[in-house]
């Protein structure tokens, strides 16, 4: 499995995912949730370390079948970008909530539910942290 660590925010990890039978746990670190989505193969994941962002997924966060996996796409592609700007300009933007670079590659199917949840960190860290993306 490929596995590139990126932490930001209180932490974000991505490797590559693919879509076929994903699952989702939860485990409690002493002040983090940690939320995990992974296929069987374990080709592609995504990890999401943030206090408050699993609550935010079921309780605020739309429906994932409400768009279209090219809609989250298309949308993470402006987000991973302008993430990035904000991460190699640590003295315009907070360096505490965009620590790394996210390397999330445009050409790869990672999925419907690994671009949801990717979609709804952002608009978590919109939402926890009032940043403005658009």
């Amino acid at each position: 499995m490929k596995t590139i660590l990126y932490y930001f925010t209180i932490g974000l990890l991505i490797s590559a995912c693919s879509s076929t039978t994903k699952t989702a746990t939860q485990n409690t670190d002493t002040s983090k949730e940690v939320v995990r989505i992974a296929n069987d193969s374990l080709e592609y994941e995504i990890i999401i370390m943030d206090i408050g962002f699993e609550t935010y997924l079921n309780t605020i966060a739309k429906p994932m079948n409400l768009y279209s996996q090219e809609y989250y796409e298309n949308k993470n592609r402006f987000y991973v970008t302008e993430w990035n700007n904000r991460a190699l300009n640590p003295l315009r933007y907070r360096k505490d909530i965009y620590e790394n670079q996210i390397d999330y590659d445009f050409n790869v199917d990672y999925g419907l539910e690994v671009n949801y949840k990717l979609y709804n960190y952002f608009k978590f860290v919109e939402y926890k942290y009032r940043q403005r993306f658009f």
